[in-house]
């Protein structure tokens, strides 16, 4: 069982943390409880409908709702990075995040374990906020040291920057 967690970090004028899917470690309700007192403004879902399922997360996307936070759930397979339709996704949620962190408001992100796909999401949105890659891969990992656990998770995560 995985304890519930969430690892924060500042980027640009807010705040992004990444955490484990909330009912893997058992009590659903006491996770959805720990993320409503952190109050972030938008919630970002890397995990898949199935793991959501797995987990007893279900209603995750409506039980965030009532509370007034946002969600956006950006499907991709345990150890992936997105595929071109998340990508299109992605420009949505990323100007969503970009505009929330702009006004010192929070972003969460989670996958299952809170490590690869959350970790490259947070990775990417520290980019797109101007950070360079090593740098915030550093600060990313000396908060979540499993952070980003593929070649193909680090790839996705730094293309703003490499593109460049």
């Amino acid at each position: 069982m995985v304890q519930f967690a969430i690892y924060a970090l500042p980027v640009g004028n807010g705040t992004v943390a990444l955490s484990p899917l909330p009912g893997r470690s058992g009590g659903y309700v006491r996770d959805l409880g720990i993320i409503r007192d952190w109050q972030p403004d938008l919630v970002i879902s890397m995990t898949t409908g199935v793991e959501i399922l797995q987990e007893g997360a279900g209603g995750l996307g409506d039980d965030l709702r009532a509370h007034n936070i946002e969600w956006a759930h950006l499907p991709v397979a345990d150890f992936g990075a997105p595929s071109p339709a998340t990508d299109v996704a992605w420009i949505k949620v990323s100007a969503t995040a970009t505009r929330i962190l702009s006004r010192a408001g929070r972003v969460l992100v989670h996958c299952r374990g809170g490590c690869g796909r959350s970790g490259m999401i947070v990775l990417r949105l520290m980019v797109e906020n101007g950070e360079l890659p090593e740098t915030a891969l550093s600060r990313l990992r000396a908060v979540r040291p499993c952070a980003v656990e593929t070649e193909g998770q680090m790839d996705w995560a730094t293309f703003p920057q490499s593109s460049s």
